[in-house]
């Protein structure tokens, strides 16, 4: 079973809680890394699919329509994960999105999404 490796999109992507996160051991990139800043959407969560990554944002609305469209067609995303709690603390962020990813794998995200 392996790791989930975690996609952070830019409105999620707070830098003390990608510091922190990676200093867990966890393996995460975010869309300033990657050159992704301003890409819809849609292209985002096919890119994280593409690089076999769970994608991780607040952004509650279009990522649920967007998971409810692959399993409509039949396709296949590598997860989605979604907190929508936006204004709590840093220090909740990151203790929930190291909890969930101790206690899920790759496989077990795979097509599904997760609200933390």
């Amino acid at each position: 079973m392996s790791e989930i490796r975690l996609y952070v999109d830019e409105d999620a992507s707070e830098g003390a809680v990608i510091v922190a996160l990676r200093a867990r051991g966890i393996d995460v990139v975010t869309t300033a890394e990657t050159g992704h800043l301003g890409v819809a959407d849609a292209d985002q969560l096919a890119w994280a699919t593409e690089q076999e990554r769970v994608l991780y944002t607040f952004n509650v609305r279009d990522f649920a329509r967007l998971h409810g469209e692959y399993l409509s067609k039949g396709l296949r995303h590598c997860g989605i994960v979604v907190l929508p709690d936006q204004h709590c603390s840093t220090r909740e962020k990151i203790r929930r999105v190291a909890r969930f990813i101790r206690s899920k794998t790759a496989e077990d995200m795979s097509g599904h999404m997760e609200y933390l």
